[in-house]
């Protein structure tokens, strides 16, 4: 009995949907079950380094994105204590000469609309919204993937089920219920304000990182450039999973009081009109990545801190590593899709548990206060633009 040639994959998210178009890419039917009745416009900015942007590029993304993503010109590293700019690290041409491909950044939304629009023209594709994966069972074929549209349950067949479903994966639980994420003792408050509200130079194709005393602030432009993203980071106990939930902008102001933080970085959370808070949690290191025909993908296997400005290009470069492992020619009995998704996860597990740590040591040292921010700023002079840019090569310059 012939092995069904269908993915189902939990999840419309960005790594959910840029699996669909590389699995499709590679000649499987994708079904893609995602439990929002529509895809709205949730989250904030991203940024996408080369690594990410290469794997859109190759899959066809350029047109969709490239009237709403910003190429940013630089990153500025911006110390509270010092009270401005300690380094200017190049990006635009630079970064895309270095690696071959553009570095952007996007309003969440505009990203997951472009694969959206792409997944919507691909024959191959179906997207079922108001879809809940609840069960999957062997079967005969491969899998019965189980998921109900209101009071209506349904099934479908499939070779290999890739639990795409973030954080609080539903397909996770099912393999693996040890696993649960963690509170990191993190807030992320975000919001957005008109670039036209800001002097120019603080408008600009920038991404401005200010560090300081257990706190940070980044900001750079999306939609084209007319708007500003705006995150800012701080200790807290509030911890409600999800997405976003209104906070009290008194909080972040309070919390950037002067003198600790100087009028620059105020000056660009005064205008937000409106704040959402985000728990920061995280999917411990070590996570399985499969078991048998199913495996899991982005957040849901790996969520981490965002101090490394990665959790989207991890998701987008672990499709383009599931892609490279599955093919229908290669997938003739569930033991070969069970091999090919263990092999897709041992490619995956050494970087992504360095970007992982990367990024929860870099958020300490955003928050360093007295005489180790002082050393920190003097370091990072030190360091100067040319080798800070250098030290991102084994991010940026990866390719599947």
């Amino acid at each position: 009995m012939a092995l069904s040639r269908t993915i189902v994959i939990a999840g419309a998210g960005i790594g959910g949907l840029t699996a669909a178009l590389a699995l499709a890419a590679r000649g499987f039917r994708i079904v893609v079950l995602e439990k929002a009745e529509r895809l709205e416009e949730v989250g904030a900015g991203l940024q996408l380094s080369p690594n990410a942007s290469r794997v859109l590029v190759e899959l066809g993304l350029t047109e969709r994105l490239k009237a709403r993503a910003v190429t940013p010109e630089a990153v500025s590293i911006m110390s509270a204590r010092a009270g401005g700019e300690l380094l200017r690290m190049p990006l635009g041409e630079a970064a895309s000469a270095r690696a071959g491909a553009p570095y952007w950044v996007v309003h969440r939304a505009d990203l997951q609309s472009a694969l959206a629009g792409a997944v919507a023209d691909h024959p191959d594709i179906d997207l079922k919204l108001g879809a809940t994966f609840e069960d999957v069972a062997p079967h005969a074929k491969g899998l019965t993937v189980v998921h109900r549209s209101g009071t209506i349950r349904r099934s479908d067949l499939a070779s290999a089920l890739i639990g795409a479903d973030g954080i609080w994966s539903t397909v996770r639980q099912h393999l693996f219920p040890e696993v649960q994420p963690r509170f990191s003792g993190l807030i992320a408050w975000r919001g957005t304000l008109d670039a036209a509200q800001l002097p120019k130079d603080y408008a600009a194709r920038r991404v401005q990182l200010w560090m300081g005393p257990n706190a940070h602030l980044v900001a750079y432009p999306i939609a084209g450039g007319r708007q500003i993203n705006v995150v800012a980071v701080l200790p807290g106990t509030w911890n409600r999973p999800g997405w976003s939930t209104p906070g009290d902008p008194v909080e972040v102001m309070d919390a950037f009081a002067a003198p600790r933080w100087p009028p620059p970085a105020r000056m660009m959370l005064a205008p937000v009109d409106s704040w959402r808070k985000w728990a920061l949690f995280g999917v411990p290191d070590g996570c399985p990545w499969s078991k048998g025909p199913v495996a899991l993908l982005g957040d849901a296997v790996h969520a981490m801190l965002p101090f490394a400005a990665q959790g989207a290009g991890m998701a987008i470069e672990d499709a383009a590593v599931l892609a490279r492992h599955l093919s229908p020619e290669a997938a003739e009995s569930t033991t070969d899709i069970a091999a090919a998704l263990t092999q897709y996860g041992r490619a995956r597990q050494a970087r992504v548990l360095r970007v992982q740590r990367t990024a929860r040591q870099q958020g300490r040292i955003y928050h360093l206060g007295g005489p180790l921010a002082l050393a920190r700023d003097l370091a990072i002079r030190a360091l100067g633009p040319e080798r800070m840019l250098a030290r991102q090569d084994w991010i940026y310059s990866w390719r599947p």
